[in-house]
């Protein structure tokens, strides 16, 4: 390879936050540590797979900050560089949430003129048997899917072999928590992938217009029917059909669904010739269709069939640190979509986000971050760029997930993220007390930097009993 001009690259990359942008839109976790390995800088993914600060651990050794297995087990930087190539190991880090992450960690020296080592280029890929979403920064995830909790991370390993057959998926959790993503993953990891995938919201379409949409119609069938329809599940032939909100679907669709789950054979309305169709029926729900069964609004015969393979998705409030990685993603991910520089949360905010339940789950955790990052005005989200419904307390919901079945004996609740130790007025407390000794005490500054007026400031930290 030709040797590049310096004057090019200098145009190039002109001074250091050129350099850091371009380091934050590798996919890879990038350190520059100097020839001792005392860290220099950080990139975004480095602190995304490690759960670092940059502004903390700039200046400490590697060591300290990668928390790396390696380190004890030949490495240059710690034992001194016996030839100067690179090398590259299989290692495990202690991630964010204090697991044990595994990753391929690389070592580049960086030589002088004279070839000493001067620095070191430390580059870290996380490395897992899922698929690896570049998009994600390097998190852990399949596809839209992200995360590393216990009940998510035995999803992604059920997801290979459930896309090898041809078996019913029923996907159940409460809404935004991404069954549509996960029914789609499973259609792309299978042999269909090539062919359609087809999805029909059984509760948004009357029961009149359902039967039509799902099954087709013959020409003439009923008044304005003047052409034929061939209906979803023939248009998904080869491929596979996803049914969300299938505790929408009216009784008497459920028999029809329930024949063609038995011989693969579709009769559209007003027609008496029937049409085999090859598709793979997925349904998903946020309703317990166990209890709709009892209550004879859901056939028990059709959930049999439909139960064949049943996933469930946790609310994010049960999912512990992936609340962490899904903000770092999502910020990640609107950043470079609206064009901004913003490298995270400050501490109130990072406070208020974890003591939100989350009622709309992911979906509502994602909205919210591109409503902070559209109206974030520097390189930190504040809790005045946050939307202001979260400063109002809100009830925990206690409906219990379709996994859970009446049979089950009550159990106690179990405390989540989304039920913190402090009451939310602790919570504002605190947020004021942390905003007046940033600001030493300037009421009007604290006000400022919290995203208040300063009469609210004043009549809060009368409540309060600041003083």
């Amino acid at each position: 390879m030709a040797d590049l001009d310096p004057t090019i690259l200098s145009r190039l990359l002109p001074d250091t936050e050129s350099m850091a942008a371009l380091m934050d839109e590798l996919p890879l976790g990038v350190a520059v540590l100097d020839k001792s390995g005392t860290l220099l800088a950080v990139n975004k993914t480095y602190e995304t797979l490690t759960g670092a600060d940059r502004h903390q651990v700039v200046g400490l050794k590697c060591l300290h900050s990668l928390r790396c297995d390696y380190c004890t087990k030949g490495c240059p930087v710690m034992t001194g560089w016996e030839t100067i190539d690179a090398r590259s190991a299989e290692a495990n880090i202690i991630s964010r949430d204090r697991n044990k992450a595994f990753v391929r960690l690389t070592l580049s020296p960086l030589l002088g003129k004279k070839g000493e080592v001067r620095g070191v280029v430390e580059t870290i890929a996380a490395r897992n048997t899922h698929t690896l979403d570049e998009r994600a920064g390097g998190l852990f995830g399949l596809g839209e899917l992200i995360g590393n909790s216990p009940q998510i991370e035995r999803i992604f390993t059920m997801v290979p072999s459930i896309a090898q057959t041809d078996s019913s998926v029923l996907v159940t959790g409460e809404t935004g928590t991404g069954k549509d993503m996960l029914a789609e993953e499973i259609h792309n990891a299978s042999d269909r992938n090539d062919g359609p995938f087809i999805k029909v919201n059984c509760g948004a379409l009357p029961d009149t217009l359902l039967e039509s949409e799902l099954f087709g119609h013959a020409k003439g069938a009923f008044t304005g029917a003047d052409h034929a329809k061939p209906g979803r599940f023939r248009m998904a032939h080869g491929g596979t059909l996803f049914l969300t909100e299938i505790g929408d679907l009216p009784l008497a669709l459920q028999v029809k669904l329930l024949s063609f789950l038995d011989d693969k054979v579709i009769y559209p309305l007003g027609s008496t010739k029937g049409f085999h169709s090859d598709v793979r029926v997925i349904v998903a729900t946020h309703r317990d269709l166990d209890e709709m069964v009892r209550q004879k609004k859901f056939r028990q015969d059709l959930l049999y069939r439909l139960n064949v393979i049943r996933l469930h998705l946790p609310p994010l409030r049960e999912r512990g640190e992936d609340l962490h990685l899904l903000q770092d993603h999502f910020v990640k991910m609107f950043q470079a979509r609206f064009g901004k520089r913003v490298e995270g949360f400050s501490k109130n905010a990072l406070a208020l986000l974890e003591s939100y339940p989350y009622p709309g789950n992911v979906r509502e955790l994602r909205n919210l971050i591109e409503y902070a990052v559209n109206f974030c005005d520097g390189k930190r989200i504040h809790t005045r760029h946050l939307p202001s419904y979260l400063l109002r307390p809100a009830t925990q919901s206690t409906v219990p997930s379709p996994a859970e079945t009446a049979s089950t004996p009550a159990q106690p609740p179990v405390p989540t993220r989304s039920a913190p130790a402090e009451s939310w007025e602790e919570v504002q407390r605190q947020m004021i007390l942390d905003a007046l000794v940033k600001t030493g005490g300037k009421k009007e500054q604290a006000a400022r930097l919290l995203g208040w007026g300063r009469s609210t400031l004043w009549r809060k930290m009368k409540k309060y009993s600041i003083d």
